[in-house]
């Protein structure tokens, strides 16, 4: 069975840190594409950030360049997310996702079909 399981979510104030973690069991993340994805009520599934899946390239929305950080240890099959100086725009519900059919540096959704995780909960609020 192929698994992501997200942790780490939870309420933040405002200009306050997170670090997401997602373990992968049943297969190895090395042959992956892998990323972080968020949904917030009446928006669009974004792409947040993505490793490709020949380690080569890294992706960050626009929207939080210079805030979130993306990494993998192999070693622990897990994908991190740190999340610095969040703000309002980003609560969501972050999802963890791999798949190994796609390059995947572009880090759009639907490119990601074959494995997710069901998702951490982000709130941020003062």
């Amino acid at each position: 069975q192929k698994q992501l399981v997200e942790s780490g979510g939870g309420l933040v104030q405002p200009g306050g840190s997170l670090r997401l973690t997602c373990t992968a069991s049943g297969f190895t993340l090395e042959n992956y594409a892998i990323g972080w994805f968020r949904l917030a009520p009446g928006k669009e599934r974004e792409g947040v950030s993505c490793i490709s899946r020949n380690e080569r390239d890294t992706h960050y929305a626009d929207s939080v360049k210079g805030r979130f950080t993306i990494s993998k240890d192999n070693a622990k099959n897990t994908i991190y997310l740190q999340m610095n100086s969040l703000n309002p725009e980003d609560p969501a519900n972050y999802y963890c996702a791999a798949d190994s059919f796609t390059a995947g540096g572009d880090c759009h959704p639907f490119r990601y079909l074959e494995v997710w995780g069901q998702g951490t909960l982000v709130n941020v609020s003062s």
